[in-house]
């Protein structure tokens, strides 16, 4: 996303994060004190998915594991074109599921036609980059699915991504060739903005501080640490009330 992209809210909100609720759509045209979801997934996150899968095909996970699924995938080419390998489809509603489908790939990899290394012999036959560039668009096609799902039940044409994932250069092509379509606008950043870092804890603290959030002024010794924390759980007093209100 250009700095000086202009976007106006309501938008939807894409978050491909590292938490639970990670594949998560937030309609913001209805926001109160809280986001409100329309989407999630119900087993594991697109992360875990993705850590599990280099851990099967025996990828690096240095510096990530999305990073490296990323670069395999990147050898598909009109000229020099990557196998793409069926896998688990799964949208349930405005949900969506990744256990079934890491479940299925690694019962890929014990098939005689599975080559790690190496070149295919004959057509059958599958590498490790088939397999990425396969789960790549597998995933982000459920992803974007559910975004534009959202975008049409609330009337939206803006579309935020947000979260490790969200890095992704092919989720972000695929994310703006729907946008596109729709006439709306796409906002995607890099890995200074998606990962998590100092600068959003900080703000968010600070806007907190500011507007007088409960929840935010605890003191040091009594914070705790919060792993399955969902984020629409937390009170946004920095908002302004737009509930009932469209566009």
């Amino acid at each position: 996303m250009k700095e000086d992209t202009p976007i106006e809210e309501p938008l939807t909100e894409a978050s491909v994060a590292d938490k639970e609720v990670a594949p998560s759509k937030v309609d913001k045209e209805s926001v109160g004190e809280t986001p409100v979801k329309s989407g999630e997934t119900i087993d594991i996150a697109v992360i875990n998915c993705l850590d599990g899968f280099t851990r099967v095909v025996g990828l690096s996970n240095d510096p990530s594991p999305g990073y490296n699924i990323e670069l395999e995938a990147r050898k598909h080419s009109k000229e020099t074109p990557l196998k793409f390998v069926e896998l688990p489809y799964v949208v349930k509603g405005m949900d969506v599921s990744f256990s079934g489908l890491l479940t299925f790939i690694e019962d890929l990899t014990r098939r005689k036609d599975f080559v790690k290394d190496g070149q295919k012999k004959n057509e059958k036959q599958f590498t490790t980059a088939d397999l990425c560039y396969s789960l790549q668009e597998t995933i982000f096609a459920m992803l974007i699915e559910i975004t534009e799902r959202t975008m049409a039940h609330c009337g939206q044409n803006s579309v935020l991504i947000v979260g490790g994932v969200g890095c992704n250069k092919r989720l972000q092509g695929m994310m703006a060739d729907m946008v596109c379509d729709r006439g709306g606008t796409l906002c995607a950043m890099d890995h200074r903005y998606c990962i998590d870092n100092g600068a959003m804890i900080a703000q968010a603290g600070m806007f907190g501080l500011q507007f007088g959030s409960e929840d935010m002024l605890v003191k040091m010794e009594d914070t705790e640490c919060r792993q399955r924390f969902r984020t629409d759980q937390l009170e946004v007093v920095w908002r302004p009330k737009t509930r009932g209100q469209h566009s």
